[in-house]
């Protein structure tokens, strides 16, 4: 198997600067009420132990020079006019993607090494693919990016013995060791995120139910009258 061009320099980041953008990158999709983010909230975003593969105990001083680091790659900006200093990504523009292929990148910088099927899963709260077919074609263009336009940015790993699908990882840090641990890979992976959705929708059930009680005049169920 040919090891895979990694991008041109101006698209290499440290592991610190692909957990900023994609942070960033989530965040404008999941909290756009709170978007663009302050340094405080991004640091934050960085440390999260959920969704996170792998998990960072990053400080301000890493996370502001990451940012000045991803202003000078075009891949980040400052919001002027704020009381305090927020920042947004220009990671499409920047890396010369499609939408669906940023989301993508995001999520395998966030999650580290997935499945298109699980890709497809994680995705849900970022972009709603099709099929996990669409996924797969957008991994692909991905792959087989010419050297013209930087070369590849993703690169499908060999599938791990007793596995049914083989796992994706993103080039934007550089050769991918594939014999590295499944960085959110496999059926924990998968499981992980099957629990987060799941919670999300009892969460939005019991607010529908919420204000259904309410409307009606009764108590919610398991409440004392």
């Amino acid at each position: 198997m040919t090891e895979p061009t990694p991008p041109t320099p101006s698209l290499l980041l440290t592991p610190v600067e692909a957990r900023v953008v994609a942070t960033l990158m989530e965040k404008a999709r999941t909290v756009p009420d709170s978007y663009p983010l302050s340094v405080n909230a991004l640091l934050l975003g960085c440390n999260q132990k959920t969704s996170r593969d792998p998990v960072m105990e990053l400080s301000e001083a890493d996370v502001m020079q990451a940012l000045e680091e991803l202003r000078d790659k075009n891949l980040v900006r400052e919001v002027s006019g704020a009381r305090v200093p927020r920042f947004e990504h220009n990671f499409q523009r920047g890396a010369g993607v499609f939408e669906q292929a940023a989301v993508l990148l995001g999520l395998l910088m966030l999650r580290g090494h997935q499945t298109a099927a699980e890709l497809r899963l994680n995705a849900e709260r970022w972009y709603r693919f099709a099929d996990v077919s669409s996924v797969e074609g957008f991994l692909e263009e991905l792959q087989e990016r010419s050297a013209e336009k930087g070369g590849p940015l993703v690169v499908k790993l060999p599938k791990a013995p007793g596995a049914r699908e083989a796992r994706w990882a993103h080039l934007l840090c550089g050769a991918v060791d594939a014999s590295a641990p499944g960085s959110g890979s496999g059926a924990g992976g998968a499981n992980q995120a099957r629990i987060e959705a799941l919670e999300a929708e009892v969460a939005q059930l019991r607010a529908t139910v919420a204000l259904l009680c309410k409307e009606l005049g009764v108590s919610p169920p398991g409440q004392d009258e």
